[in-house]
């Protein structure tokens, strides 16, 4: 019996030694394993490509992060879980974090990551990584989407606005709008935003819209997008309400879903805003939103409102950032009907103007739009 029982414990130890990357020792009493492996990720917001490791877990005795870059490894062993790499170009990398109770017996997680090192090309190729949402949600219906993949705009559904607007359309800005900087290919429409000279203006670019044509009142509208970058830049995905051609603005209502400013220290950060009329005087509210990692140029990100008769609600990539109550009676404005725009425009009160570090051309790319109610 003595020589059975040794062979049982014998054939366990063999069975549990190529179990998740462990090895018994002696027997398997001796063999306690860590548990409940918790690995944070966080890319360093101010130098570029560093990325933090925390890891944890239950009875573990020390950690080994490994960060693999163009097929090189470099492995790091510390006692409380943390770990850092600096990678030297943009991508996504994987890291593979061990938490050992001995140098064979261990669990492991992997995680990614995605880096960006230096500034986004211009290159007039969409990114292609990003956030995407669903086609459908709960309580929703698709109303209306375009997911643009013809080869030019729907005219049934967007307008063209052209020329230099009013006062540089209201804001002293240095583009003149042109059809010709849109286009649509492979699923992507291209807003370009040009340093040349156009009737006057040092700069081209272009401006869209769905009035007359397509407005909603209330829903969720998602817009997945890549934006400009530098300087002057001033990329936006908006809204006005349909009114605006019989009471003017700002008492027709504008929502602004996204607006970026763009500069060295500001592409990571976007805004969401609303504007209304309010004893004879433009009224406003607005929060925004940083990436941790990059910039809105390097990925694709998701633009969304959610709005009802009670509030509107600003999302960037599904992360709440601001919301207005609009019961008041004072904001009214937005209990109708808007009429979305889209358009990169180049200088203006806001941005200012392009320097020599801006880049041309500029590209914004809009990869879907879609608008949900309920």
């Amino acid at each position: 019996m003595k020589v059975i029982k040794a062979l049982i414990i014998f054939s366990i130890a063999i069975v549990l030694s190529g179990l998740g990357g462990c090895k018994v020792d002696e027997t398997v009493a001796d063999l306690v394993l860590p548990s409940n492996l918790q690995v944070e990720v966080m890319v360093d917001s101010i130098t570029e490509g560093l990325v933090n490791i925390t890891a944890s877990a239950v009875n573990a005795n020390y950690y080994v992060v490994t960060f693999v870059e163009s097929g090189n490894t470099t492995s790091k062993e510390s006692n409380d879980g943390i770990a850092s790499y600096k990678y030297g170009a943009s991508g996504i990398y994987t890291i593979n974090v061990k938490a050992h109770s001995t140098a064979d017996n261990f669990i492991e997680k992997i995680e990614t990551v995605n880096v960006f090192v230096g500034k986004p090309t211009n290159d007039g190729i969409p990114p292609a990584t990003g956030y995407m949402t669903p086609l459908a949600y709960p309580g929703f219906n698709l109303v209306w989407n375009d997911e643009f993949d013809g080869t030019s705009l729907s005219t049934s559904d967007w307008n063209y606005e052209i020329g230099t607007g009013s006062g540089g359309w209201g804001n002293n800005e240095l583009q003149y709008y042109r059809q010709e900087n849109t286009s649509v290919s492979n699923g992507v429409l291209t807003i370009q935003a040009k340093k040349e000279f156009f009737n006057s203006s040092a700069y081209t670019s272009s401006r869209i819209t769905t009035q007359n044509k397509q407005s909603f009142k209330y829903g969720r509208i998602d817009i997945r997008a890549s934006t400009p970058f530098g300087k002057g830049l001033w990329p936006a995905l908006w809204m006005l309400g349909d009114n605006i051609s019989t009471v003017g603005w700002p008492s027709c209502g504008e929502i602004d879903i996204m607006e970026l400013v763009g500069g060295d220290d500001t592409d990571n950060e976007v805004h969401g805003t609303a504007h209304w009329e309010f004893n004879g005087a433009r009224a406003q509210s607005g929060g925004s939103s940083k990436l941790p990692n990059g910039t809105f140029a390097h990925d694709f990100h998701v633009f969304s409102i959610i709005w009802d008769s009670q509030k509107i609600e600003w999302y960037r990539d599904d992360i709440k950032f601001k919301t207005l109550d609009i019961t008041p009676a004072d904001l009214t404005e937005f209990q109708s009907k808007f009429f979305l725009i889209f358009n990169v425009a180049v200088g203006g009160d806001w941005p200012g103007s392009p320097n020599s570090s801006t880049l041309f051309p500029q590209y914004m790319y809009v990869d879907y739009v879609r608008v949900f109610q309920k």
